[in-house]
C-alpha cells in the first residue's frame, strides 16, 4: 500500500464523521442483533444497546446468544463511544471545532467575493502590499504555498489559500471570474511568469501587476500578460535617489498618497459613459469649485498621460483624473464620476 493512501486512512478515521458513523454503526448493529436473538421490540432493543454501550447496565433476563452478542457488544460498542466522545472533546478543547468553523466561513468567502484582488505570495513583498490593501478596505484574497505564511496571514485576519498560484483551478476557486485584479507577488520570477499566464488565459480583461527580480523576467512578464511590472529593487533605489536628490518632492509624494494621511490624498477617478462630467470641459465641470480639488493628471483610454491639464481640456468618457485633495472631496468627485 501507498504511503500517501496510508495518510489518507488515517486523517479520515481520525476526522468526526467517521467516529459518529462508527458509533451509529454499533448501535444499529447492537437494536437489530437484539431484535434477531431475543426477539424484543424495536424500542427495547435499542434502549439496552444504549445502555449497553454507555456501560449504564444490561438486563439479566438473556438467552446464551443473547448474552454471548451483549459481551462482544460491550466490547466494541464501549470502543467505540469511547473513541467518539474523546474526539469531540479534543476537537472542541483544542480548538479543531472553531477551525472547521472558521474554513466554511472562509468558503463562503471565497464563493461570495467580488471586485477583490487575488494576492500571490505572502513573503516581504507580499505582506507589505496586503497591509497596504487592508488599510484602504479593499477586498483581498492571499495565495500562499507556504503553509507558515498562510498560518500568519489568517491570524492577521486575512482571507488566504494554501496553494500554487499558477494553477487554474485554485485561481478559480478564489474567484478569478469576478476579481478586480491580481498582483503577482511570488517569491521567484518563474512563479510569477506563470501565475501571469494562467491568469491572463481565463480573464483576457484581469488588470495584472507582476513582480520582476530582473529585466529579462520583466519583459517575460509583459509577454505573459502583465499590463504593469515593477521591480521591487530599481524603485527602492530609485526611491533612494529621489529622497537624497529632491527630499521635499518625496515627502510630498509619501504624504498624498499614504493610505495613513486624513487631510490630503491623490487618487484616480474613471469616469463612467453615463457621468454628467463626460464629454464637459475641466472648467464646464467646475471640479475645484465643486469639489475642492486640483486635477493634476487625465489618463486617457489609450493610457496617454495629459499632465497638468488646461482648463479648457475635454474630459472623455473611460478617462481617468489624477487628482489631489481631501479624502471626502475625492469620494464626492467619484460618485458624480460613476
Amino acid at each position: 500500500m501507498a504511503e500517501g493512501m496510508k495518510d489518507d486512512r488515517w486523517q479520515w478515521a481520525e476526522r468526526p464523521t467517521f467516529a459518529l458513523v462508527l458509533l451509529v454503526s454499533v448501535i444499529a448493529g447492537g437494536t437489530i442483533g437484539y431484535i434477531t436473538l431475543e426477539g424484543w421490540s424495536t424500542w427495547d432493543a435499542f434502549y439496552l444497546t444504549v445502555l449497553a454501550v454507555t456501560t449504564v447496565g444490561s438486563p439479566s433476563a438473556m438467552s446464551r446468544p443473547g448474552q454471548i452478542f451483549t459481551v462482544v457488544l460491550l466490547l466494541g460498542g464501549v470502543g467505540a463511544a469511547l473513541y467518539t466522545f474523546t474526539l469531540l472533546a479534543t476537537l472542541v478543547v483544542e480548538g479543531g471545532l472553531p477551525k472547521r468553523l472558521q474554513r466554511r466561513r472562509d468558503r463562503r468567502m471565497l464563493e461570495t467575493i467580488k471586485d477583490h484582488f487575488i494576492l500571490c505570495g505572502f513573503g516581504r513583498i507580499g505582506s507589505i502590499i496586503a497591509r497596504q490593501l487592508q488599510r484602504q478596505n479593499v477586498p483581498f484574497v492571499v495565495i500562499e504555498r507556504d503553509p507558515d505564511r498562510v498560518h500568519t496571514a489568517i491570524l492577521d485576519g486575512l482571507l488566504a489559500v494554501e496553494a500554487d498560484a499558477s494553477r487554474e483551478e485554485v485561481l478559480k476557486r478564489v474567484g478569478i471570474e469576478r476579481a478586480r485584479g491580481l498582483i503577482a507577488a511570488v517569491g521567484t520570477d518563474a512563479e510569477n511568469v506563470y501565475a501571469v499566464l494562467s491568469a491572463r488565459v481565463m480573464r483576457p480583461d484581469l488588470f495584472i501587476v507582476g513582480r520582476a527580480e530582473t529585466e529579462d523576467a520583466t519583459l517575460k512578464l509583459k509577454r505573459a500578460g502583465a499590463n504593469r511590472v515593477v521591480s521591487p529593487y530599481e524603485i527602492g533605489a530609485l526611491q533612494i535617489a529621489q529622497t537624497a536628490l529632491r527630499p521635499a518632492v518625496v515627502d510630498f509624494v509619501e504624504l498624498a498618497t499614504s493610505s495613513d494621511n486624513l487631510e490630503l490624498a491623490m487618487e484616480e477617478i474613471t469616469i463612467a459613459p453615463a457621468s454628467s462630467m463626460a464629454k464637459q470641459t475641466i472648467l464646464d465641470a467646475n471640479v475645484r469649485q465643486r469639489f475642492g480639488v486640483i486635477v493634476v493628471a487625465i489618463q486617457r483610454h489609450d493610457l496617454r498621460m495629459e499632465f497638468n491639464p488646461e482648463p479648457d481640456t475635454v474630459i472623455g468618457a473611460g478617462d481617468k483624473l489624477v487628482v489631489l485633495g481631501r479624502p471626502e472631496s475625492l469620494k464626492r468627485l467619484e460618485t458624480e464620476a460613476s
